[in-house]
C-alpha cells in the first residue's frame, strides 16, 4: 500500500485537520468523547432548520465537504466505512440547533440507521430538540446487500442535501424541510459500476480481486458486491448499464413523478415510458477514476438519454460520493421539477460545491 499517511490510526483525524485548515468557514470539534464532527465556524441562525448528515469516512467530499451555506450545518464522520457513533451525532445536534429542529439526513445502511436512530431519541428526550430523519436509499442494483435491508443509500445523498440545504436557507419549517428531502429521494435512482477495490489504510490491500478483463456491475460504496460481474465494456455499454436499470423505474415513467417514486427495485415501467422526463443528473467518480473518464461517460449518458426522450436539465460531473481510492463510476438521476430547480439552482458555499456566491 501507498498512501500520504502519518498513521493508519489517525487518518481520519489527520484528513479533518488539514479540511479545517484549507476551509476557515468550518471549525472541525475533535476533543468529544465520542468523536469528532465539522460544523460551519458561524453559529446557525436563529429559527433556521439545521441539517446533519455523517456516516463512514472515505466517500469524501461525502459529507464533510458539504458542510456550508446551502446544504449541511454539521457532519458526523466515523471512522474509514464505520458508522458515527450516537453522542458524536447528538453533540453536532446540540452544536448547530437553531431552535428550529434538525433534520438527519441518514444513508440507508444498518448502522448509520440504527446510531441517527438512537441519537434522535437521544435529542428529543435529553436536549428537547426536535429531529426529523430523511432516509436516502436510491442504488437500485440490489434489493438487500452486505450492510443493508433495502436499497443502499448513495449518489442521491448530495440531491437531497443541497435541495434540502436550499430550502432550510430560506427559513422553511422542519416538517417542510424533511418533506422535500423525502421527495428528492423518491424521485433519484442510482447505480454504479466498479473496475477496481479499494484499499483502506487499515487492511493495507485491496478489499477484493477483479480479474483485468471484467468489471463489478452495481457494486456499493464499500466494495460491496453488486448485481454480477461481467466482462469489461465500453464506455457505451456501461452507460447504458447503468441507465437501463435506472430508467426502468417507475419513477421515471409517466404521470408527475412523485406518485410513482415510493415504488421499489423490479416495479419496472414500461419501456419507452421515459419520454419527455426532465432529469438532473449525476456521474461521480468512486476516486480514482480520471475527470476525463468521467466527462467521456457522461457524454455517452446524455446521447442514450437523449435517444430515449430524457432531457438532462442540470449537470454534475466529478468525485462527489466516492469509495476512497477505488476506479469506478456511478450514475444518479433525479427527476426535475421547477421547485427542484430552483432550489438546485440557489447560492452554495461548501469545500464541495460552490455556485452562486
Amino acid at each position: 500500500m501507498k498512501k500520504f499517511l502519518n498513521s493508519a490510526d489517525s487518518f481520519v483525524a489527520d484528513s479533518l485537520a488539514g479540511l479545517a485548515a484549507a476551509h476557515p468557514a468550518l471549525r472541525v470539534k475533535a476533543d468529544g468523547p465520542d468523536g469528532p464532527f465539522v460544523a460551519r465556524r458561524a453559529p446557525t441562525r436563529p429559527g433556521k432548520v439545521a441539517l446533519v448528515s455523517g456516516g463512514g469516512s472515505g466517500h469524501d467530499p461525502l459529507h464533510a465537504g458539504f458542510v456550508g451555506l446551502g446544504m449541511l450545518d454539521a457532519a458526523c464522520p466515523g471512522e474509514v466505512f464505520t458508522s458515527p457513533v450516537p453522542g458524536q451525532i447528538l453533540a453536532a445536534a446540540q452544536a448547530v440547533d437553531g431552535g428550529a429542529g434538525v433534520v438527519f439526513v441518514v444513508k440507508n445502511y444498518t448502522g448509520d440507521v440504527l446510531n441517527f436512530q438512537m441519537a434522535a431519541e437521544l435529542a428529543a428526550e435529553d436536549a428537547g430538540i426536535a429531529v426529523e430523519t430523511v432516509l436516502v436509499d436510491d442504488d437500485v442494483a440490489v434489493r438487500d446487500s452486505t450492510w443493508t435491508a433495502g436499497r443502499r443509500g448513495t449518489g442521491a445523498t448530495v440531491f437531497v442535501e443541497k435541495l434540502a440545504g436550499a430550502l432550510a436557507e430560506r427559513g422553511a419549517s422542519l416538517a417542510e424541510v424533511a418533506d422535500l428531502g423525502r421527495r428528492v429521494n423518491a424521485r433519484s435512482r442510482s447505480f454504479a459500476v466498479a473496475l477496481t477495490a479499494c484499499t483502506t489504510p487499515a487492511n493495507g490491500k485491496p478489499g477484493f480481486q477483479l480479474p483485468e478483463d471484467e468489471m463489478e456491475v452495481g457494486v456499493g460504496i464499500h466494495g460491496e458486491p453488486g448485481r454480477s460481474r461481467a466482462k469489461l465494456a465500453s464506455a457505451a455499454g456501461v452507460a447504458a448499464l447503468a441507465l437501463d436499470a435506472i430508467l426502468a423505474e417507475p419513477v421515471f415513467g409517466g404521470g408527475d413523478g412523485d406518485a410513482a417514486g415510493g415504488a421499489h427495485a423490479g416495479e419496472s415501467a414500461a419501456s419507452g415510458d421515459s419520454a419527455g422526463v426532465e432529469v438532473m443528473a449525476l456521474v461521480s467518480g468512486l476516486g480514482a477514476t480520471p475527470l476525463s473518464e468521467l466527462y467521456l461517460l457522461f457524454g455517452e449518458a446524455s446521447r442514450i438519454l437523449a435517444e430515449r426522450g430524457v432531457s438532462i436539465v442540470r449537470s454534475l460531473v466529478g468525485n462527489y460520493v466516492t469509495s476512497l481510492d477505488m476506479a469506478g463510476a456511478s450514475f444518479t438521476l433525479c427527476r426535475a421539477d421547477d421547485e427542484l430547480l430552483e432550489l438546485w439552482d440557489a447560492p452554495v458555499n461548501t469545500p464541495g460545491l460552490r455556485w452562486g456566491v
